[in-house]
């Protein structure tokens, strides 16, 4: 996901203004049992381990509505005889049943507790049925406040599509909604009305008509909506995905392919669908996709979804990372660097999001700001390094440090700062430089994303990898970035020497990890130092036509001239 971009002042200004009223409630905000029961892995949620999601349910406009079921494939942890899945309380129930068989259940908010009449044994599989209609909640400001958006294309035709990072994938369909628990794979099956074309993750299998000659559930309980025809899609999913990335978008829309060629050869599908106005600007604009897959895959490896192929989906909104399908809608519009910004972003997310994963919302870091770094990459990969530094500082701008970038654990506290954003891509930029060797450093990166390629990581391996590859102690300063909103603060004194010299005494004006910075004349003259909290001093050849100057634009610190 993406908070924002380069954009004109007033929106940035509004976007901060934004946070800072996000953050002043959430700091007198009291967590709830709700958040507890979503957040927090329990002994209900623990017990099992979910292996397959089948999806089955039919979207109707008309109503603003769904109907459907999910059949949760799952293998028993422990012995248990009760547990939770998670559906939005808007959302009604209809029926839960295993071997067709109906089970008892309770509900308290958004969460579902289901008794079993057998005991759920230890490393054995299961399977129940959950039932459900309703109307989802709507989203209001896509994709930051998650629902399904009912919109209208420009021809007058239904534009339909859910997003729900942070609010969660059960305000539209039940599942175990904690990052923790991807399903190994996913089958979505998805009734629309005729006319209409539903996209969602992997590969389509298949479509067909259905009969419109009996009304459904939904059309009897729901404003009586008359049968009309509907068509029915079957995608399927291949690897484990977030509950959040699992999406639809339902369109009038136009589809074409392409093919992407990796180093080794193998053929990569790409899809794209776009409304039908759009679908020659959409031919000439998607052509960046293959020069970004390819610096991808030089900097990270091949792209983590091969089976499932790489989709772009327009939305009516921004643009969201919906893993194999991603959600785009930037008008088009290139950013003054010649790139499209979401679409660079939000792929990005294949790699860190949705390949590498967070287990909890707290640490979503991860996420986001490895996949801003990744822009910063892209420049350098396509242009050069000294313009992929004008980047980062054009976004350094946007950093708050209004509060740590990893939040509180076990209550589902989706992070609405920017500064796991931007902060988040300072910080890793600064380690680069720290460890002051490109080679290693771009290995560690690269090995970073294969060694936990398709799974969940957390902030204390991420560091430990750093540690270990670099062979470099970065925790403190790892922990000082991450858990802090201590920014070290450089003072330092410049005096000319009679030997053409300048003498330089340096120290930080408070405690800070070790952490070596550099210092000079420019990129090519600079000299590493390595301040204390003692004053310290060195001298350095002056260059001509130069000043001298702390690499504030390599190392996220602040400087003071004294």
């Amino acid at each position: 996901m993406i908070i924002t971009s380069f954009q004109p002042i007033k929106k940035q200004s509004l976007y901060i203004l934004l946070c800072a009223c996000l953050l002043s409630i959430n700091s007198l905000a009291q967590f709830t049992r709700q958040d507890s029961l979503r957040g927090t892995l329990s002994v209900l949620r623990s017990c099992y381990d979910v292996t397959f999601y089948d999806l089955n349910l039919k979207v109707i406009p008309t109503s603003q509505s769904i109907e459907g079921s999910n059949t949760i494939y799952y293998k028993a942890t422990t012995d248990f005889k009760k547990m939770q899945v998670d559906l939005f309380a808007n959302m009604q129930i209809i029926n839960i049943t295993q071997n067709d068989k109906p089970l008892k259940f309770t509900r308290e908010g958004n969460a579902t507790f289901i008794n079993f009449t057998d005991i759920q044994k230890k490393n054995k599989k299961y399977a129940l049925k959950i039932e459900y209609r309703g109307r989802p909640q709507i989203a209001r400001n896509p994709p930051w406040d998650g629902g399904f958006s009912w919109k209208k294309d420009p021809n007058g035709k239904d534009w339909i599509v859910v997003s729900c990072e942070g609010t969660g994938a059960s305000l539209w369909f039940p599942n175990k909604d904690h990052l923790s628990d991807e399903p190994d794979s996913v089958k979505i099956t998805c009734a629309v009305p005729k006319g209409l074309t539903c996209v969602s993750n992997g590969n389509l299998r298949g479509s067909r008509d259905l009969k419109a000659d009996t009304p459904t559930t939904d059309d009897k309980s729901l404003n009586g909506v008359s049968a009309q025809p509907f068509v029915q899609y079957e995608w399927f999913v291949s690897y484990p995905i977030n509950n959040y990335n699992i999406s639809l978008n339902i369109a009038d829309y136009a589809h074409f392919k392409d093919i992407y060629t990796a180093q080794d050869g193998e053929k990569l599908d790409l899809d794209y669908y776009v409304l039908k106005p759009n679908l020659e600007k959409a031919k000439a604009h998607f052509k960046q996709v293959k020069p970004m897959l390819a610096c991808y895959e030089k900097l990270f490896g091949k792209y983590p979804f091969w089976r499932d192929g790489y989709a772009l989906v327009e939305t009516p909104y921004w643009g969201m990372e919906h893993q194999s399908g991603v959600a785009y809608g930037n008008n088009y519009r290139n950013n003054e660097y010649g790139f499209d910004f979401i679409i660079i972003h939000e792929s990005g997310h294949e790699y860190f999001g949705n390949s590498l994963s967070c287990s909890d919302h707290a640490e979503m870091w991860i996420h986001e700001s490895f996949t801003t770094y990744m822009e910063a990459l892209y420049v350098e990969c396509t242009q050069h390094y000294e313009k992929s530094v004008k980047y980062l500082e054009k976004q350094k701008s946007s950093i708050r440090n209004a509060e740590p970038m990893i939040g509180p654990l076990g209550v589902n506290y989706p992070q609405p700062d920017s500064d796991i954003y931007y902060k988040g891509t300072w910080m890793l930029h600064t380690l680069r430089n720290i460890v002051n060797d490109d080679k290693l450093w771009f290995e560690t990166l690269k090995e970073l994303t294969t060694k936990f390629r398709i799974s969940n990581v957390s902030t204390e391996q991420i560091i430990q990898f750093f540690d270990g590859k670099t062979g470099k102690n970065l925790t403190p300063i790892f922990n000082m970035y991450l858990k802090t909103k201590q920014i070290p603060i450089l003072q330092y004194q410049v005096s000319s020497k009679s030997d053409g010299q300048i003498e330089v005494r340096y120290r930080w004006k408070e405690s800070t990890p070790t952490m070596p910075i550099k210092a000079g004349f420019g990129n090519q003259k600079y000299e590493i130092i390595t301040p204390t909290t003692d004053w310290q001093s060195k001298s350095f050849q002056k260059v001509e036509g130069h000043d001298f100057k702390i690499a504030t634009e390599l190392f996220y610190i602040k400087t003071e001239k004294i």
